[in-house]
Order: C-alpha cells, then structure tokens, then sequence
C-alpha cells in the first residue's frame, strides 16, 4: 500500500505554531490549469477555524481563462448563477512546510459544494475518480512526472516589460547532461533540490537538457496523487525561489523554436501489497494487464491528447526529430514513440511522452489511468512495438492543434463513459476559450510579415 504519511503532521504544526516557527499556512488547490490558488491563513486562525470547517472560495476559480477573465459557456458557475462559493477542505495528508517562504505551511484542498458533494469537474477529483475506479480492480497508479523547465537571467517583471523576447538564458548552449553546465547556476538548483526536499519531497537528480537555459530536476516515484499534488507545489515552488534569486523560470511547452518544455509521465500499476503487476513470464517481459493498459492508452491516445496538451503552445512541441512525439505507437525505450516502454522486472513501467511542461498533471495521470481501464475493460490486444523512428513509419498522427485536440475529446466514446458529460464538456469549455482568444490576437509573427510588406 502507498505510504500516505503527510510530511508535516498537524500535531507538529501545533508545536511550531506555539513556537513561532510557523505563522502563516497557505490553503491551496489545482486549477484547470494546474496552478495552485487559494488563501494564506494566519496560522493560528487556521487552527482553530479552518482546519475543522474549511474555508470558501469563488467557484469562478474553475470557469475563467488563463488571465483570470470571466468567460461564457460554464454550466458550473457564471453571471447568471450569481458566481456562489464552493467549500475548500484540507487534505491533511498533503500537509508540509513551505521553506522557500519563512514561517509557512501548505496544505492542498479539496472541493465540494455546499451540500458536501464534490466538484467533480476539479482536477483533484477527477483524477480521484479514475484512482477509485482502478481501486476498486485491486490495483494502485505509481507515477513519476518529469517535468523540464528555462532559466533566464532576467526577473520576471523584466521578462513582462521586454514582451518576453531577448531575454538572457542562465545557459548560452546545449547542456545536455553537462555537469559544467548545471554547475554554472547550481546555486539557484540546489535551492530548489534542498528547499524541495524540505517540504517533504525525495529529490532524486537535476541535469542539463538541450535549450539553452534548460534544465529538469526529478523527484522519487510513488502514489499517483501524491504526484500530482507534489509536482503542482513544486511548480510554483521553483517559480517563487527563481523570483526570490533575481531570475525567471518558463515551464510553457515551446517556449522557442528550439527544442521546448517535456513532462513525461512514468506510470506502473501495484497491487494491495505494493507489488508491481506490470512484469510478467511471457517472452515480451509483459503481464496480461499490462498488454491491456498498453493498448488503452493506444486506443485513447488522441481522443485524450486534450489532457497531456492543453494549450495552443501544446502542439508546438509536436515536430519531427524533436524527441517529442508525433505518431500514436508504442516501442521497448524508443524515444521516437508516444508511448515508451522502459525498466524490467519491478521496475517495469511506460512512459508517456506526449505531455509538456504546461500539463495539469492531475488531468493527464487522470487520462492515463482512464484509457489503462479502457483497455483492461475491453481486452484490447496490443500491437506490435515500433523497432525504428515512428516519426518515418505508417502510424496515426498525434493531434496537430488544439482545435482538432478538442473536437476529439468533446465526440469521444471513450472520454463520455470514463469522466461523465459534465466533464468532457467543461473542458471542451476550456479550449474552446482558449481557441477562441488566440483566434482574435494578431501575433508578432503577423506583424513582422504584413506591416510594411502587405
């Protein structure tokens, strides 16, 4: 079983905020973006108030965009419903210290309605949801994310005032696995490694990646929701310590034309004694669940793309030759393939390499355990691997934009029965605002080609 042992417990907050070691507690849940949002408590007036009964907050936390703009075509909250609360509960086993902001703890939430029944269209219990559904085969979801970031020089407020163009990376070249490269801004990673590791999280590496400035930092694989809630504080985290440090740090997936932003998400499943049931005795190293799991996530892969991508930028990344994936095929660690099938024995896990750094993880490990189910449901049969470069070979494409995404995900079969009607339509909500914006912007790139020559 997974070890939900909270990081910070709530008798030792007591004692720290009797202490003066602790007063402030932030209370704080995932939006559809994956941010975190909330409220920062006076300590001792969480204690004694919140910590029982909770807090509110405006339900249009859930409706807007991506600038906090309140946007038509939300059946959960809108002008006409008056824009109500919902309640906001403490999770106590996310419980933790904030050591990048002195004297405060966290704590993510989760949300419900007035009468106590969830909101089922927030990210948390949606992928509540599916961990239920897996639960109730015996099995658990263990996840890794491993999401990659830029560093810039510059503040944040410099970044905005420059339109985020020539902005200096912490890194001039590629520094792919250079130790002298990750050497050259380790005061800024180890920060972020060590302050991490101070609010509950087991730090594993940091390397170099390709885009100047580019760099990931890895964190130990465990229980899917504990990953999910651990990459969202780590996010924001690693923005805060960057903006404390002078400096700037995107996480958008194709910040430039260079290579962009990945998150790849490892997934295997365990059983109620914490074995992996992924491994098996057959010629290929596979169990039958995992052949199965496998061939869901084939099956839904473009259906569900709305979940690993997102964004317009999403489908930026989705270029040939990219190490970013463009064909819907699965292969034994080849990193040309959507899907990668990597470890042996108990280690045996795959990884979805369609996600980029702007995932809401809660949403996209919520996709990958769906599909999973759908294929064990089904007893889908799993292809044959991809033993070359999928970018060249027969495959089905990844979606290409967003709009295709989304018309995918607003039709799908698959998408209705696993999430319900309410779901798939608030998140085609979602991109249908976001398509809606990008469609009214002019762009740089319009600019530059018609203002003198057109």
């Amino acid at each position: 079983m997974a070890d939900r042992t909270p990081p910070l417990s709530v008798e030792e907050l007591h004692a720290l905020v009797a202490g003066g070691e602790i007063d402030t507690v932030v209370l704080a849940f995932p939006d559809m973006q994956g941010r975190l949002q909330g409220k920062r408590f006076a300590a001792r007036f969480f204690l004694d108030e919140v910590l029982e009964h909770g807090t509110e907050g405006c339900n249009y936390l859930l409706a807007v965009d991506t600038e906090m703009n309140t946007v038509d075509g939300y059946e959960m909250s809108s002008w006409d419903r008056g824009y109500g609360d919902f309640a906001m509960h403490p999770d106590l086993s996310t419980l933790r210290r904030v050591p990048w902001n002195e004297g405060t703890a966290m704590v993510i939430a989760d949300l419900a309605w007035s009468d106590g029944s969830p909101v089922v269209a927030a990210p948390r219990q949606i992928l509540r949801r599916q961990l239920e559904r897996l639960a109730d085969l015996g099995l658990t979801a263990q996840v890794g994310t491993e999401l990659e970031f830029i560093v810039f020089k510059d503040t944040y407020e410099q970044a905005w005032d420059a339109g985020y163009r020539g902005l200096t990376p912490a890194n001039q070249y590629n520094i792919d696995y250079s130790v002298l490269g990750t050497g050259r801004i380790e005061p800024l990673l180890r920060r972020i490694r060590n302050e991490m590791a101070g609010a509950g999280m087991t730090v594993e590496s940091a390397k170099g990646e390709c885009n100047p400035g580019q760099h990931e930092i890895a964190f130990r694989y465990a229980e899917a929701l504990v990953t999910c809630d651990q990459h969202a504080v780590y996010k924001t985290g690693t923005k805060e310590i960057a903006a404390q440090e002078g400096m700037s740090i995107t996480f958008m997936a194709k910040y430039n034309e260079r290579e962009g932003n990945s998150c790849h998400i490892h997934l295997s499943l365990a059983d109620e004694h914490g074995r992996n049931v992924m491994p098996g005795s057959a010629s290929d190293g596979m169990s039958d669940v995992m052949r199965y799991f496998l061939a869901g996530q084939l099956a839904a892969l473009r259906d569900f793309s709305l979940l690993y991508a997102p964004h317009i930028n999403s489908y930026k990344r989705f270029q040939p030759g990219s190490f970013a994936p463009t064909a819907v095929a699965w292969g034994y660690d080849n990193r040309t393939c959507a899907l990668r099938v990597v470890g042996h024995g108990r280690s045996l896990r795959f990884e979805n390499r369609l996600p980029g750094g702007d995932v809401n993880p809660h949403l996209a490990v919520a996709g990958m355990v769906a599909a999973g189910l759908y294929g064990i449901e089904q007893k889908l049969q799993l292809p044959e691997p991809c033993p070359g470069n999928a970018y060249t070979a027969d495959f089905a494409h990844v979606p290409g934009t967003l709009r295709e995404a989304a018309e995918l995900w607003e039709n799908s079969p698959i998408a209705k029965a696993a999430f319900g009607d309410e779901v798939v339509a608030h998140y085609r909500t979602m991109a249908r605002v976001e398509l809606e914006a990008f469609d009214a912007a002019v762009t740089d790139w319009e600019l530059r080609r018609s203002f003198e020559r057109m």
